[in-house]
């Protein structure tokens, strides 16, 4: 065995880690080639005994012994033989004398699945063109935020890479008129399965499309046809596959020894310790790494109700309580804030959004006033209250009327993202088609009426791929989406929808700018159960523009319906989701470019000075949009 000569870390660069605060940890860890050849690597294993790097330059055979560096737990040594595009892994033997061959935690490149040997990364040689996006993005309120969620591995079967994937991507979603696309995670993972949730390599784009170089371009080509790129990002857990980040050193060094808080019951995985400090480092340098090195535009927070409560999905007595006694994980709460704080200093611009399914309060939140600073927050009591009211038979909804607008009582709470997004169509659930009642017909219907009232909705709309095809199945991460359904009226009807909506809603700043301001949205009328139809307006800044939405949840037509509206005027028909160019049945005959009403206040009707009357088609919603005279 071959001992690495001593490499000293700089001072500075041991300073930040042991304090928890090195902000580009993976300069430091890791594999590194260098500039006069060889490459330095350099791995923390606190409690190891011995750990060595062996690979492709000394035939996986003459192990080079790496050198302790001083106190920091960190191990490290050059290799004067291996250089970029090597494969490498450590060998690793615990203080009981067990050897294990590792992945390198820090690995920025890795081999394709199922293999599962680090590689030594090249430099970044993509030369970005983004430059105007990045300058001009924001998250602030005042932006249109439309987001298509995708997995790579099945949006289009026969399109593997990720420069070829990024094209025809930017394409589609442009056309569409989405703002930002939502990745399922692009982390390595060990198993496809997943979908990316089980991360082993998480400073490694998967290598199943390509190579690091190739997602930068994928993500510039998003850019440069003004489309966001977030990614769903998995810091509440990770797989125990022996040769990742379990056990690294023999010890519980990532997770929690005690398996009440350190394995996740549901999902078989190992929980994060977010008590220790170089476990946070790990993490929140892990975010800012794929918001520099690959110019990400937000980091969707997956599963973080797991993190805030130390018993979820527990039985009782099988969790640790907090040092008050409570069920509240006290550490995880210290690393979201000093998460969300980090990355709104180092990348002011980027969203930060919380999967969080519970009641948790002030979410996206100052950090300074208690809350957990993120920006924005998914509702998924918005998704479950809306898909279990359109579940239901239109005869049997009057009974269920308050579900649907029950989410208008905290909507304005939080800064809300609403998704019906890949959870709703797998593992038996069924497509979104699937879950509308009623035949065909209605079921077409009743899915159009879904988007349009969605879209009306204060909060920022999110679908997942292939809402825009309509599929009769659910999503199969193993094939790809069935394309070919647009070839027919209904699903390509759907499709024309979906974009109708995005343009639309971004001409009409009414339908987002005031998404989160209470006084941005008003009933006209929510209590009219025995006919399932609600309305109300959604208001621009300075209430000079003005969409009234309309929506009738039943098969029945309402022609001559009056509808309240704030001043007098003409009226333009926005949308009319039951319109033929949808696959609707054109009950009133509109055509978006001519149709217009005229409103007086001869009839004041539902709290305003002025009305005007429609002829409300069936499983129908109906926009109307006016600029104050």
């Amino acid at each position: 065995m071959a001992y690495a000569p001593v490499v000293v870390l700089t001072d500075l660069d041991l300073y930040l880690f042991g304090e928890g605060n090195h902000r580009r940890l993976w300069e430091f860890l890791g594999a590194h080639a260098l500039p006069d050849g060889g490459v330095r690597f350099a791995v923390w294993a606190p409690n190891a005994r011995a750990v060595e790097v062996l690979g492709d330059w000394n035939s996986w055979a003459d192990a080079m012994q790496l050198q302790p560096q001083g106190s920091s737990g960190i191990w490290a040594g050059v290799c004067p033989h291996a250089t970029a595009g090597h494969r490498y892994k450590f060998g690793v033997t615990s203080q009981a004398g067990h050897y294990v061959l590792k992945a390198d935690p820090m690995a920025r490149q890795s081999e394709c699945p199922p293999s599962n040997a680090s590689v030594v990364a090249a430099a970044p040689a993509h030369e970005w063109g983004d430059g105007e996006w990045m300058a001009s993005r924001s998250h602030q309120p005042g932006s249109p935020l439309r987001i298509y969620e995708v997995h790579l591995g099945s949006w289009r079967a026969g399109l593997r890479g990720y420069r070829e994937l990024g094209d025809a991507i930017a394409e589609h979603v442009s056309a569409m008129g989405f703002t930002h696309v939502e990745l399922l995670p692009v982390a390595e993972h060990p198993f496809g399965g997943s979908w990316g949730y089980q991360v082993s390599g998480y400073f490694a784009p998967t290598a199943r499309y390509g190579s690091p170089d190739d997602l930068r371009a994928m993500i510039d080509a998003l850019h440069r046809r003004g489309i966001g790129v977030i990614i769903d990002w998995v810091p509440a857990h990770f797989p125990k596959d022996d040769w990742s980040l379990a056990r690294f050193d023999g010890t519980a060094l990532y997770e929690h020894a005690d398996p009440r808080q350190g394995e996740h019951p549901d999902w078989g995985t190992y929980v994060f310790n977010y008590g220790r400090t170089e476990v946070r480092n790990f993490l929140v340098a892990n975010a800012l790494y794929w918001l520099h090195e690959f110019h990400v535009d937000g980091l969707r927070v997956d599963a973080v109700a797991s993190m805030l409560y130390l018993d979820y999905s527990r039985p009782a007595g099988g969790w640790v309580p907090n040092r008050e006694g409570g069920r509240e994980n006290l550490d995880a709460l210290t690393f979201l804030r000093e998460l969300n704080s980090v990355v709104a200093l180092e990348a002011p611009t980027a969203m930060m959004i919380a999967e969080e399914s519970t009641a948790w309060p002030k979410v996206t939140h100052p950090i300074e006033y208690g809350g957990l600073g993120f920006t924005h927050k998914w509702n998924m009591g918005w998704m479950n209250d809306t898909l279990g009211y359109m579940e239901h038979d239109s005869i049997h909804r009057r009974y269920h009327h308050r579900e649907l607008s029950f989410g208008l009582l905290y909507a304005f709470s939080e800064r809300f993202v609403l998704p019906l997004s890949h959870d709703e169509v797998v593992h038996g659930k069924g497509s979104l088609l699937g879950k509308m009642p009623g035949d065909d017909w209605q079921r077409f219907a009743n899915l159009r009426a879904l988007y349009g009232w969605m879209w009306a909705q204060p909060g920022a709309p999110l679908v997942f791929m292939g809402a825009e095809i309509a599929s009769f199945t659910e999503w199969n991460e193993s094939s790809g989406l069935p394309w070919h359904l647009l070839e027919h009226a209904p699903h390509h009807g759907v499709c024309e929808l979906l974009a109708r909506l995005n343009h639309v809603s971004t001409e009409w700043p009414a339908l987002y700018e005031r998404d989160h301001e209470p006084t941005g949205f008003q009933w006209l009328d929510a209590d009219d159960s025995a006919s399932s139809i609600y309305a109300f307006i959604r208001w621009g800044y300075a209430g000079g523009k003005a969409v009234v939405c309309v929506a009738n949840f039943t098969p029945v037509p309402r022609p001559g319906y009056r509808v309240g509206v704030p001043w007098a005027g003409e009226w333009q028909l926005l949308l009319d989701t039951d319109s033929p160019a949808f696959g609707g049945s054109g009950f009133a005959g509109y055509k978006f470019d001519e149709a217009s009403f005229t409103a007086t206040g001869e009839v004041a009707w539902q709290g305003q000075a002025n009305s005007i009357v429609i002829d409300l088609p069936p499983l129908s919603v109906v926009w109307l949009g006016s600029t104050r005279p």
